[in-house]
């Protein structure tokens, strides 16, 4: 006996692939704690802009955090040599970049 089917053509079958993709991709993304990309393409010059924006603060906030507790995971005599030093000054200038960032537009 065959197996019925589960889509009625093709078309179908290519639409539910795509959306099951999608809905991989924005759960991956959640589970990393970043934010869902907007339809860039589809949107008018400023509101797209404005989301590139979002998009690249929220990264580097992330980023900033993940720093921070990277740097407070270690010992004190790490943080007072050469290499924790230079990752403050790394630290610092994500802490500027931020800024930066929030201070366009």
């Amino acid at each position: 006996m065959p197996t019925p089917r589960k889509h009625r053509d093709p078309a179908e079958r290519q639409r539910v692939y795509r959306q099951r993709q999608t809905l991989a991709r924005l759960a991956g993304k959640s589970e990393k704690g970043l934010p869902a990309s907007p339809p860039i393409p589809t949107m008018p010059a400023r509101r797209r802009w404005a989301a590139m924006k979002e998009q690249a603060r929220a990264l580097l906030c992330l980023m900033l955090a993940e720093m921070e507790d990277y740097r407070d995971e270690r010992s004190e005599v790490w943080q007072e040599s050469e290499r924790g030093e230079a990752f403050e000054e790394t630290i610092a200038q994500v802490q500027e970049a931020c800024g930066y960032v929030e201070a366009i537009m």
